[in-house]
């Protein structure tokens, strides 16, 4: 009778090992998911801003007294940057 009541414990045990394994995985795989969401843009310099039936395009430090209507409504080219009052420019400018 003890070897059964010592089987339960750890098939119990083990049970419980897995449950909180596959919750740690779950929670981790949400997080990501979560992060991915809120942050779309983390690995561009600049936002896209839907404004009515297009898109502007801003840089992360944008100057927020300058209407979003003024900046650009298509992303820089390679070697280019938008400037936080809408311009796009070269990059080194």
């Amino acid at each position: 009778m003890a070897s059964d009541a010592s089987s339960e414990t750890t098939s119990s045990s083990s049970f419980s090992f897995r449950k909180w394994g596959l919750a740690a995985v779950l929670l981790a795989f949400f997080s990501y998911l979560l992060w991915f969401v809120i942050n779309p843009y983390r690995n561009q310099p600049y936002v896209e801003y839907p404004h009515g039936d297009h898109v502007h395009y801003a840089p992360k430090d944008r100057n927020e007294n300058v209407p979003i209507s003024r900046f650009p409504t298509r992303p820089p080219e390679p070697g280019e940057r938008i400037t936080p009052e809408g311009e796009i420019v070269p990059e080194g400018q």
